[in-house]
């Protein structure tokens, strides 16, 4: 395995993929200008004018590759550069970037001398255009070894090559030297696997032979893309795991958003190994959480070799190792290695099978019979229409038995695991949306819009940060909406100064839905124990309207309730039933222990403000706190223009206090 957090860097990174134009460069200004002396910088002194430079014939220099390391960055650019004129063609400094006060060099593009055009108001010069945009280039970055590792690496040109330099004005730079280490940190691409070196080799072993199935190119551009988002994502965090060959098998990831919003919402996630189980051209899985929004909320990703009990639980533990965090609850598809998996992580969780999915592959599995349909229609009853486990057994029996299937294979399993998916049985698990108990609900995909069966790996790479993006807009865009009553019911009025926007309307369905609830009758007393019966207007098949009874517990001296129907427990609001009982009984407010804190609008801050305490020698530690507590002012702040003001106000006064401690500390 290597494992990766992203460092410290006092200039910010995400500057380092921008334009030229964006950046201080290392030419004294004449990147976008032709170059004669193979593009060494000003702030290096020549020592000589007209010197020679001394190349040696003959010698081979292997192609720059993602993963090499050099002693420093004369020894990378002295590489390039030699690697340069033994392929023909001359090397320039692109871009640099210095650290803020120390002016210390931490990275840098190498480019072919033929990079980019000339700008507008050079077009007036005598001198013939040589530019032809050739995209070849090294990017090199200073990482914690202090040594310069290359990140990205283009080697195409698109021009003819066989430039040769004898002549150069600058400084005296020798191919032969023998001071210059190379150290081959590198990935490279050997068919569908990945080659490191020796010492990554020997330090991360595990017993599965299985190979990630990648296409050539695939192994780069997964290392490109991590050694990208460290620069531009602080706390980003990468793990691999390798073979005793040196394949590539594994791959988690998440970034430091995931990061911080596990902190927040890990008691119930979503194992999606749909992708992967669906023999997509990526064999990728995702942990999805659910937000205090209701929505989906990214926790982590991996690529795995296979749908094996060695690869799932490899990918758990380096979820669980980053992230420091238990379930309560953990959804997933019907799959015995990835069960197993769990089990072996995490323990003591409630591992529950999604009765979505399942109802998904009815038709795969089920098609063929010769009374599909009766069978479809009496399945789907028995699993969304039964109340109690007494009515859901009784239905099983009555399917398999009416239309002769008892000995099928499907079903069989299905009523042995049926404690794990069966809504009726799993009325005291918390699921917070993330498990369906109503026909024709469905959790979608966190990928949907972006990955299709043939999606190559690179491709979604690409589209990778664009879905994370719109997904987290949606959250901001959910802060600002905002709210309107359809009742005056006091149940909805107070939960609209308590709720975010996309919970308050989901509960909203509930209290609007109570009209459709005309009898509220108790049926038996025990003490302060009374049993309700409420009945509800319900539409049934062909759109008929029927009638449903639910029976509902309360309990008048600690005003708890529940329904049969177990709404609370499977979306984290009370249902229509349970509101009837409690207006039925005089109860004006909904009890604090059903409004659970984290569908509240102030939930991320004052679950930051509880949760402050860290170690102050964990960095990690300290980021992610940081990070909530910013995160907080950030959505405070965009929900008004004089919220704004304030919290941009108030944030730049923070970041001089914090320069002014380093500047005091200097």
């Amino acid at each position: 395995m290597e494992r990766s957090d992203s460092g410290d860097v006092d200039v910010q990174a995400s500057s380092y993929l921008q334009t030229d134009e964006t950046h201080e460069r290392d030419d004294g200004g004449e990147a976008d200008h032709e170059i004669d002396d193979v593009g060494f910088t000003q702030n290096e002194q020549r020592k000589s004018e007209h010197q020679e430079e001394e190349f040696v014939e003959g010698k081979e220099f292997d192609a720059p590759a993602v993963g090499m390391e050099f002693e420093s960055y004369d020894d990378g650019y002295n590489y390039y550069n030699c690697y340069a004129n033994e392929v023909g063609f001359r090397v320039r400094v692109k871009n640099s970037w210095f650290k803020r006060r120390s002016k210390e060099k931490y990275g840098a593009v190498l480019c072919c001398s033929s990079q980019g055009f000339k700008r507008v108001n050079d077009a007036n010069r005598v001198r013939k255009e040589t530019r032809t945009g050739c995209p070849a280039m090294v990017r090199m970055r200073q990482v914690d070894s202090k040594r310069w590792r290359v990140l990205e690496v283009t080697l195409d040109h698109n021009h003819s090559l066989g430039y040769k330099s004898v002549k150069r004005t600058g400084t005296k730079r020798k191919c032969a030297d023998s001071s210059l280490k190379l150290y081959k940190a590198r990935v490279m691409d050997v068919g569908n696997s990945v080659i490191p070196n020796s010492a990554l080799k020997k330090q991360f072993q595990s017993s599965s032979s299985d190979v990630l199935n990648l296409r050539r190119g695939d192994s780069s551009a997964i290392y490109n893309y991590f050694c990208r988002m460290q620069l531009t994502t602080p706390n980003f965090f990468y793990l691999m795991d390798i073979n005793d060959e040196g394949q590539l098998r594994n791959v988690f990831w998440a970034d430091a958003f995931s990061r911080v919003s596990c902190s927040f919402f890990n008691d119930v996630v979503f194992i999606d190994n749909a992708y992967i189980s669906g023999k997509f051209e990526i064999p990728l899985v995702t942990l999805v959480g659910v937000n205090h929004h209701g929505q989906t909320t990214l926790l982590g990703c991996g690529l795995l070799a296979g749908e094996t009990v060695e690869s799932y639980h490899w990918l758990l533990k380096a979820w669980f190792g980053v992230m420091k965090c238990s379930p309560q609850t953990i959804v997933t598809d019907r799959c015995k290695p990835l069960e197993a998996a769990v089990s072996q992580v995490f323990p003591r969780c409630h591992h529950r099978f999604s009765v979505a999915h399942i109802m998904r592959k009815v038709p795969e599995k089920l098609g063929g019979l010769v009374s599909y349909d009766g069978v479809r229609k009496a399945f789907t009853k028995a699993v969304y229409e039964t109340l109690k486990v007494v009515d859901f057994e009784a239905a099983w029996g009555f399917m398999v038995h009416s239309f002769g299937i008892v000995d099928n294979e499907w079903l069989r399993s299905l009523y042995e695991d049926r404690a794990r998916w069966a809504p009726v049985y799993l009325i005291d698990t918390f699921f917070a949306g993330l498990a369906t108990c109503r026909p024709g609900e469905s959790l979608s995909p966190f990928f949907e819009r972006y990955v299709h069966k043939q999606t190559p790996l690179k491709e979604f790479l690409d589209k990778y940060e664009l879905a994370l993006h719109r997904k987290r807009r949606e959250e901001t865009l959910a802060e600002l909406e905002s709210l309107t009553l359809k009742t005056k019911c006091s149940f909805e009025t107070q939960l609209s100064r308590v709720y975010t926007r996309e919970m308050f309307k989901k509960f909203q369905v509930e209290v609007e839905e109570m009209y459709s609830c005309f009898s509220t009758t108790q049926v038996h007393v025990d003490g302060p124990l009374v049993i309700f019966l409420v009945k509800e207007r319900v539409q049934g098949e062909s759109n008929r309207r029927e009638v449903r009874d639910f029976e509902v517990l309360y309990n008048r001296s600690v005003g708890e309730v529940r329904c049969i129907c177990s709404c609370f427990y499977f979306y984290g609001y009370l249902c229509r039933h349970a509101l009837c009982v409690l207006n039925f009984n005089g109860v004006e407010e909904i009890p604090l222990r059903y409004i659970l804190p984290r569908w509240r609008k102030d939930y991320k801050r004052v679950h930051a403000a509880d949760n402050g305490f860290v170690d102050g020698t964990d960095r990690a530690q300290r980021f992610d706190q940081l990070y909530k507590g910013a995160l907080a002012v950030v959505e405070e702040g965009a929900v008004s223009l004089d919220r704004y003001k304030v919290a941009m106000q108030v944030l730049e006064q923070s970041l001089d206090r914090v320069h002014s401690v380093e500047e005091k500390q200097d």
